[in-house]
């Protein structure tokens, strides 16, 4: 089953649960996530369900390429991360 995992950084706001799941299209996953956490949506998605400009996602250390649908493949051992991209110095 895969599983995600969440930024450190978001703790300051929320919960942020490692999530085993079932799914094999990271948008299903993160619906599953959701389902633990109804609050990290709004921390991960926009108004339109898209992924936030500050939000970043890796699967297996591969970075996702679909920011709208979210559609990206889920392989059942894989780890997904979700992390704020942060800038600065």
């Amino acid at each position: 089953m895969p599983r995600i995992v969440f930024t450190p950084q978001l703790r300051r706001f929320t919960e942020t649960p490692d999530v085993q799941g079932r799914s094999t299209v990271l948008r299903s996953l993160l619906e599953e996530a959701f389902a633990v956490n109804p609050r990290l949506r709004g921390y991960v998605l926009d108004d339109q369900g898209h992924l936030r400009p500050n939000v970043v996602i890796f699967i297996d250390s591969r970075r996702c390429t679909d920011r709208v649908l979210l559609a990206d493949a889920v392989d059942p051992g894989s780890t997904v991360h979700v992390l704020q991209a942060l800038s600065g110095g």
